[in-house]
């Protein structure tokens, strides 16, 4: 049965940190490999990422407002929105990914949901949660990779 493309995944997390902090997080190098990915190369609108698993992807950015919004390419051609609400308490981050087949939605919503988490540890001066072990990752059932 071929895949059916389903309605956005969309997740927010509060945070107590500045929309500025939040973006210079999601939308550098050193601030992605902080909290998501163990390695983060963007050059010329291309990001090259490496996970845990020793997977790599290649994105495009296709937006980057200052502390207010990212949009890239990911995995399986979707892409991933991640729009900054500041308030009184810090700011809000909704991550939204579109373009996501059935088969591969409850794999990623738990997958941005740890990703997400992390984000908000960081952001707090808390620990990075990842294990960064190549041996334990999502791929062998951690969710903390």
């Amino acid at each position: 049965m071929p895949s059916t493309i389903i309605p956005a995944l969309q997740l927010r997390i509060a945070t107590g940190s500045s929309a500025n902090d939040v973006f210079e997080r999601i939308s550098t190098d050193a601030g992605r490999e902080s909290f998501w990915v163990e390695s983060s190369i963007e050059t010329g609108g291309k990001i090259h990422l490496r996970f845990p698993n020793g997977q790599t992807l290649d994105c495009k950015v296709l937006a980057r407002e200052l502390d207010r919004r990212f949009s890239l390419t990911y995995f399986d051609d979707t892409q991933v929105d991640f729009n900054i609400i500041e308030n009184a308490d810090g700011s809000v981050v909704e991550m939204t990914e579109s373009g996501l087949s059935t088969e591969l939605w409850s794999e990623n919503r738990a997958g941005w949901i740890s990703v997400l988490l992390n984000l908000k540890s960081v952001l707090a001066n808390g620990p990075d949660l990842r294990n960064h072990d190549p041996a334990r990752t999502w791929d062998e059932g951690f969710v903390d990779n």
